[in-house]
């Protein structure tokens, strides 16, 4: 007796089809699940056989084997519950074997029956949908995020009996519905808004810089002046994602378990904000089975640093090839997989290790080697990711008082947008260049060229200030934005100058 049922899995976030393939046949009684099924397949025999005896359907004794085709390739996860129960039934003579074609069948089992929602639902209905596979079953607590993916007939079930039903009855079933359009237009709301900032209007400048060109941001201020509260309002000066960015943004979150149970759809930019103690694999990804780590669920929207100094130094390096390639290749033994990981990094760090360097109302109690060790934490090349260093002083309890409030987040993204369809036009021949921070060297040289007083400008930075040399492009980078904020084709000397003053850990360390 056999039967064969279509699932699916995730790999990375990306999914593809499983052949559930179901063998009865007499001698002792034996559970056997092989296709290289991981530690809670194997487990899944113990619900599977509960789930269907409690559902009131009779299995004789016999030898049942389970192959999870293709069989190179690791399974994990209790998603193929409900399609192997349906194939042990179906098997048994309890279901037609011809209704389950063009069919696929996903959800983890309760003991009594009932079905449980499982992870990476969105990736494995676009891959359905990609095959030209028409109908997918799955928990009702996934439809809503697998209807996304427009053109699949989905449909939920609860239970054994209710995927029984749908089976033998499936003319009378209408498929799960949702206005994709009318989803993503609720979802993309913010709950903060830049308004809410009292004071810093340098800063905001400078964030605005930042959004405006796709640069990296260093926020160097003493504790309380408020760095946590414009890093997050910053993704809402971003441009609005759009319905791919947000696809692919759902699909990472959807696959890592972390999609909130009442939303079908992330259309804000992500924010994440990891603790200092994180490991390099909590940042970057990994496992045995590899999960995807904070710089890929950032993916197209803000990693967030707070006390950049206080992470471990090899949890920082190992984040300068994903800011460079947008993307994280996590290799094991047996496979590798790869993630996006297209963000903006925002970090902010004290000025001292007390935090009050610099601040005239509070004493300094730090020593010269003390501050140099701290900031010395960051490297050079991490550090020269980083486009723009802002100050962030405290803020003056008048400003605090006041009832005037800021622009709102809106304005300053009306702005930005506008900026970056600038940079959308000059850099349409180039397909992997978005904004003015991906520029590379031989873009800089056409993109940024600036006159003899520029230039004189520059070379005073440089020498006098005691700018590094690596400041150099990243200067004519920010400069670049700043020309295309202010609507300019070319660089003028006004951009240079706020450029200049973007590079404060360039100046080097007086320790006055």
């Amino acid at each position: 007796m056999f039967s064969k049922v279509l699932s699916a899995a995730v790999q990375g976030i990306e999914g593809y089809i499983v052949e559930v393939e179901s063998h009865l046949e007499g001698g002792l009684p034996h559970f056997a699940t092989v296709g290289l099924p991981d530690g809670a397949v194997k487990e899944s025999k113990e619900r599977v056989l509960a789930a269907i005896k409690n559902s009131g359907f009779f299995i004789p004794n016999k030898r049942i084997t389970i192959n999870l085709a293709p069989a190179d390739v690791r399974k994990e996860g209790s998603a193929f519950d409900l399609p192997m129960a349906i194939g042990i039934l179906a098997a048994s003579g309890h279901i037609r074997s011809d209704r389950l074609d063009d069919t696929v069948i996903l959800g983890e089992l309760a003991l009594d029956g009932q079905v449980r929602s499982i992870r990476g639902s969105l990736p494995i209905s676009v891959a359905v949908r990609d095959q030209n596979i028409s109908r997918l079953l799955l928990p009702k607590e996934n439809a809503r995020e697998a209807a996304m993916a427009q053109g699949l007939n989905v449909y939920p079930v609860e239970s054994i009996h209710d995927t029984i039903r749908f089976i033998e009855n499936d003319s009378h079933e209408s498929p799960y519905r949702v206005d994709i359009s009318e989803v993503f237009s609720r979802s993309a709301q913010y709950a903060v808004d830049f308004s809410d900032v009292k004071g810093q209007r340098h800063v905001k400048r400078a964030l605005e810089v930042a959004a405006a060109g796709g640069h990296n941001v260093l926020m160097i201020g003493p504790p309380g002046s408020g760095k946590t509260m414009l890093a997050k309002r910053y993704p809402t000066i971003l441009p609005d994602l759009t319905l791919d960015e947000a696809l692919e943004t759902t699909k990472i979150h959807s696959v890592a378990g972390l999609l909130p149970p009442d939303s079908a759809l992330i259309a804000t930019r992500p924010f994440r904000s990891p603790h200092h103690t994180i490991s390099d694999a909590g940042l970057i990804g990994g496992g045995r089975i590899p999960r995807p780590g904070e710089v890929s669920l950032a993916h197209h929207g803000v990693l967030f640093l707070d006390e950049m100094p206080e992470f471990q130094k090899n949890v920082l390096e190992v984040m300068r090839q994903p800011m460079e390639d947008g993307r994280v290749t996590i290799s094991r033994a047996t496979l590798s997989i790869t993630y996006p990981a297209k963000f903006m990094l925002m970090a902010a760090m004290n000025p001292c290790p007390c935090g009050y360097f610099t601040d005239p109302t509070h004493d300094c109690m730090c020593t010269v080697p003390q501050i140099q060790r701290y900031r010395a934490r960051i490297s050079g090349p991490l550090l020269d990711r980083i486009d723009i260093h802002v100050e962030v002083p405290a803020v003056k309890y008048r400003e605090l008082t006041s009832r005037e409030s800021g622009e709102s987040s809106a304005v300053i993204r009306s702005r930005v947008k506008t900026a970056r369809q600038r940079q959308a036009d000059r850099f349409s021949p180039y397909p992997h260049v978005f904004c003015n921070a991906h520029m590379g060297t031989k873009l800089i040289r056409s993109c940024c060229s600036i006159d003899k007083q520029g230039d004189g400008l520059l070379h005073q930075a440089i020498t006098k200030l005691g700018l590094s040399a690596r400041a150099y492009d990243r200067i004519l980078k920010v400069a670049r934005t700043i020309a295309d904020l202010e609507g300019c084709a070319a660089i003028e000397t006004v951009h240079l100058s706020e450029a200049i003053q973007y590079r404060s850990l360039d100046r080097g360390f007086t320790g006055t």
